[in-house]
């Protein structure tokens, strides 16, 4: 396994694996990675790369923007005056059109859909500005923007995910023939899976004192 990688580093790790120096692939390079850095980010749920965020959704809207670096919801809660967590249901859009169909049935929120990337559709519609607290995975900087000598926490702890990653997305570009692209799929695939481990583990264990903090003694 890698050890990890600068920006610099991985350009360099690439340039060498397709053996290719040439202008165009070197300035598509940047592309590359960050195609693989949204395809690891939207495969696997880490930890990692989840916050927090309140708000306040206006009475009489059904629409709720999300945070410019939102990447997918974990929670989404309503808030009374006294802190109290009422969480409502995650729901496809479909199902939140069919439960209203006018926006005009007003309430507390009870359900969500993602309506589109910048936003988050409610029902029933609210009927006051309520608060919310949204639970969220977020899309962290990009390797690219780090600088050549900057690193990125896929950079240090998902190398070779992101190495190969960057590598299918190399090959296509080149378009080398399917086997070829397959070696390098497979790589990533490996490391993909051995990331979704390290995340769900994780997970479990920030949900089991998560539950014990939440749960009152009996």
């Amino acid at each position: 396994m890698a050890a990890g990688f600068t920006y610099s580093e991985l350009t360099t790790a690439i340039q060498n694996y397709m053996d290719n120096t040439e202008t165009t692939f070197t300035n598509t390079i940047p592309t590359f990675i960050k195609q693989a850095e949204e395809k690891i980010l939207k495969s696997v749920q880490l930890p990692v790369f989840r916050k927090n965020v309140t708000g306040t959704g206006s009475s009489g809207n059904t629409y709720l923007a999300t945070p410019t670096d939102f990447l997918s919801p974990f929670s989404l809660a309503v808030l009374d005056s006294s802190s109290n967590y009422t969480y409502l249901l995650l729901k496809h859009v479909s199902w939140i059109r069919d439960y209203t169909p006018a926006t005009a049935t007003t309430g507390e929120p009870l359900y969500y859909a993602e309506f589109d990337d910048d936003t988050f559709i409610l029902a029933p519609t609210p009927n006051a500005n309520f608060t919310f607290e949204l639970h969220y995975f977020y899309r962290p900087a990009s390797l690219v923007d780090a600088g050549d000598s900057g690193t990125t926490w896929l950079a240090t702890n998902a190398s070779n995910t992101l190495l190969y990653g960057s590598l299918v997305e190399a090959a296509i570009f080149m378009k080398l023939n399917p086997a070829e692209i397959q070696t390098y799929d497979i790589k990533y695939q490996e490391g993909l899976a051995r990331l979704k481990l390290l995340g769900e583990s994780k997970d479990v264990r920030d949900e089991s004192r998560y539950d014990n903090i939440r749960i009152p003694p009996q």
